[in-house]
């Protein structure tokens, strides 16, 4: 099976965060995804969803 050609129109950005264990890495990060949904720009991702490492 072929694999998609990927569409680069769509401006993106990859977010990386560091930092200590307990510090509100995930929760930091669902808050970015849910202003981002909020305004159409992204998919919410709930806490428990990132966080399942």
């Amino acid at each position: 099976m072929a694999k998609e050609k990927y569409d680069r129109s769509k401006p993106h950005v990859n977010v990386g965060t560091m930092g200590h264990i307990d510090h509100g890495k995930t929760t930091l990060t669902a808050a970015i995804t849910k202003v981002l949904a909020m305004k159409k720009l992204a998919h919410f991702k709930a806490y428990d969803q990132i966080d399942n490492a």
